[in-house]
């Protein structure tokens, strides 16, 4: 958009005269905190399902909530400006928990070990760079096209804070509210909904889980004629969230993509590969030997990556103009700065001097931090690849909003071109998989952020917060989730990973042994198995399938190989040799990212199935269907995207009810869109989201402590729980889930408006 010399003016909530208390320690604190919150349970979806949703309006209403228990305690009342700190503090978890998901997991994948410096600097280096690089782009994309750029979760957050605003604040802007005013009753209502989603997410999720009252999934394989056809979904909460937030669209997309995959390309390739009598490449086994999920891993995956990878760049490609545009507004923000009146409160940034100096410090610390493997080469693409993309973020995301922006086609494009480059100058090899990963993850989390900073600075502009101050927020909140994102990552790895022995693996791999004096690298087993196996062992990383498959491998000091360590992200195995049953994750595009730098640096990619999963992605763009969502629908498994599927259609049920209540009469189809994303459906579906989420890894953590537990509370299922061992216990599971799926649209329902309001 063009640059507007004029631009209207636009009057903030809080006016740039008054002084009230902003970045407050309790303030910055609580955001801090829930950032980390939310930044775990994000990271748990990013794994599971390759998706986020923003944390913004939720962490707003329980700051809001909190700071009003605390008053009932005794404390001072909060002010909206309080207010927008914490939720700036607190939304940048979310973001930086998207960058590491969909990218670091990627080196475990490859058989390398993901050290906790390397996360950690990522994260940290990526998460500061964000920030840094939309600094001074602020008064060009949040003032001057304010018009333009309605940062749409943004416009919702600030609508939340004014309507929950305390009486200090409400004075401080002119308006009069009594206390026991609808404004006032609806702020407490919003509170209860998300903290009662929250409670009741993680109770059911550790009923489910822990306690083995139900399955956590149902699932209904098919014989002839649809033979190896199947259905099913993880009926957990988290996941019903996701889809009522992301909508009917987006969800119901996914759903398909699924249902391409498992009942007709998994059906298509058991009908004509039963009658092979050898293995077809690059499955080890006979079709014929061959499940559901067995036929997945051989081939599906291959052919979902190339539509992920497909579906990534064409929405990319479909950007451009608007890239350009970003670019160009990017650049007259660098020149001008974002200054404006700066003797005005709501004017004030951090000096552009001190943005410059933290950018090149950054860029010297990738260059020469040891964990990154990094060379200048290196340093200079994450320069030019962070402000190209950091720029379009902020852009797509002030037009289309967060969960549209096609953050991972930027990151997929980011690492094509650094893989090429590094084919170029032949730096080919392991050594060169991390660099080129360390920069694909910068970048990419610079972007991610890049864009989350945006939606809170201008909910900043239009309640009237400082921007100086919310970016101090914003620093201080994702260098502190950068710090616990990381261990979580690891733990949520260690809980899901088997150590198989290497001998149940494949028979040939008995008789092979390396030369365990030339390795350097120790380890010893993590999670559940470590308890019965405290040995220390040699790693080994095997690079080929010759003999059994390729991957990390602990050796004896003997030489011969003891265990292949299959990770809990995106693991074959989902059975330790005890029988207990190990929950894996499928983190789609962390695997799509592990496929690219082997299928350029290494060429080890099988490319027809690839080529059929891109064929599938450009069929659709030509149908004129957006292929993204689909293609990441072909990638993960039915059992996660149905349940995404149900919560869609749960908001479209209420959407469709309530948009023919008479206060939706006068509203168009964008403002329709926008009350439902600030509904009470929302707030409930986003409970669900936190409380399963978190649930989920405070169980996945301690596994290894619990196992015995576990164990005793599966065996009891199994023997003695209808819900869980019988044969119809996939049906009777459905009972519990039925019930918070009627809540979810119980809630979402709104009353028609009384006449006269």
């Amino acid at each position: 958009m063009p640059y507007d010399p004029q631009p209207p003016a636009v009057k903030p909530y809080i006016p740039a005269s008054a002084q009230l208390p902003e970045m407050t320690l309790r303030a910055l604190v609580m955001g801090t905190i829930l950032g980390m919150v939310f930044g775990a349970s994000s990271l748990y979806l990013v794994l599971k399902v390759g998706l986020t949703v923003s944390a913004s309006i939720p962490v707003a209403v329980i700051a809001i909530t909190l700071f009003g228990l605390s008053k009932k305690l005794g404390a001072r009342d909060s002010t909206i400006l309080e207010n927008s700190i914490t939720q700036t503090a607190g939304s940048a978890g979310e973001s930086l928990a998207f960058g590491l998901g969909v990218t670091m997991p990627a080196i475990m994948i490859l058989g390398f070990d993901l050290e906790i410096s390397r996360v950690m600097l990522v994260g940290i280096l990526g998460g500061l760079l964000g920030i840094l690089m939309m600094i001074p782009m602020r008064r060009t994309m949040i003032v001057d096209q304010h018009r333009e750029l309605k940062y749409p979760e943004g416009t919702a957050c600030a609508e939340v804070l004014k309507a929950a605003a305390t009486e200090t604040s409400r004075e401080a802007a002119g308006e009069v509210r009594l206390d026991g005013s609808d404004e006032a009753k609806q702020a407490r209502q919003r509170a209860f909904i998300i903290f009662g989603g929250f409670g009741l997410g993680l109770l059911y999720k550790v009923l489910e889980i822990s306690l083995k009252l139900w399955k956590d999934t149902v699932n209904f394989v098919f014989s002839a004629p649809l033979k190896a056809g199947s259905a099913g979904a993880e009926i957990s909460p988290e996941l019903l969230g996701v889809g009522y937030i992301i909508g009917p669209r987006i969800a119901m997309t996914m759903a398909a993509g699924g249902v391409l995959s498992y009942l007709l390309v998994i059906p298509m390739i058991k009908f004509f590969g039963d009658l092979l009598t050898v293995p077809l490449a690059p499955g080890t086994m006979l079709i014929k030997d061959m499940g559901p999920d067995d036929i997945r891993s051989a081939y599906v995956l291959y052919i979902g990556a190339g539509a992920v990878a497909a579906g990534g760049l064409v929405s990319l490609a479909r950007s451009l103009p608007t890239i350009w545009n970003g670019l160009k507004g990017g650049l007259a923000g660098f020149r001008k700065g974002s200054s404006g009146d700066a003797s005005l409160r709501t004017e004030q940034d951090i000096p552009l001097k001190w943005v410059v100096i933290g950018c090149l410090g950054i860029i010297a610390v990738i260059t020469f931090a040891t964990p990154l493997h990094m060379n200048l080469l290196g340093a200079l693409l994450i320069l030019v690849f962070g402000f190209l993309f950091a720029t379009v973020s902020s852009r797509l995301t002030g037009e289309v909003g967060s969960s549209s922006n096609p953050i991972s086609g930027m990151a997929v494009a980011t690492l094509l071109f650094t893989c090429l480059i590094f084919l170029l100058m032949g730096w080919t090899g392991g050594r060169y998989y991390v660099t080129a990963l360390s920069v694909g993850a910068i970048v990419c989390i610079a972007a991610s952020n890049a864009g989350t900073t945006s939606q809170d600075l201008k909910t900043g502009y239009l309640v009237g917060a400082t921007p100086r101050l919310q970016q101090y927020a914003i620093l201080v909140g994702a260098l502190a989730s950068a710090l616990v994102l990381g261990p979580i990552l690891l733990k949520l790895n260690d809980a899901g990973t088997v150590y198989m022995p290497a001998a149940k693996v494949s028979p040939q791999l008995a008789g092979v042994h390396v030369d365990a004096a030339k390795l350097l690298d120790t380890a010893q087993l993590q999670g559940p198995q470590a308890a019965s196996d405290k040995a220390t062992y040699k790693v080994w990383q095997k690079l080929d399938a010759v003999n059994g498959p390729a991957g990390k491998y602990l050796v004896r000091d003997d030489g011969s190989l003891a265990y292949l360590v299959d990770p809990g992200i995106n693991g074959q195995y989902h059975t330790r040799p005890d029988g207990s049953e190990v929950k894996k994750y499928d983190a789609p595009k962390a695997v799509l990212m592990s496929y690219i730098i082997k299928g350029i640096l290494d060429q080890q990619l099988p490319w027809t199935l690839v080529l059929f999963g891109v064929m599938i992605a450009l069929v659709l763009e030509m149908a004129g269907v957006q292929s993204l969502a689909f293609s990441v629908g072909v990638y993960l498994p039915l059992v996660s995207t149905l349940p995404i599927a149900i919560g869609g259609l749960i908001r479209w049920m209420v959407d469709r009810r309530n948009n023919q209540l008479p206060q939706y009469a006068s509203l168009n189809e964008d403002e329709m869109q926008a009350a439902g994303d600030r509904s009470s459906g929302t707030l409930l579906a986003s409970g669900y989201i936190a409380g399963g989420a978190l649930a989920g890894i405070i169980i996945a953590i301690t596994a290894g402590v619990l196992t015995d537990f576990d164990n005793t509370m599966n065996k009891w299922a199994v023997a003695f729980n209808p819900f869980f061992g019988d044969a119809r216990g996939d049906v009777l599971s459905l009972i519990p889930y039925a019930a918070i799926c009627v809540l979810l649209y119980w809630v979402g329902r709104e009353k028609p408006a009384r006449q006269g309001a």
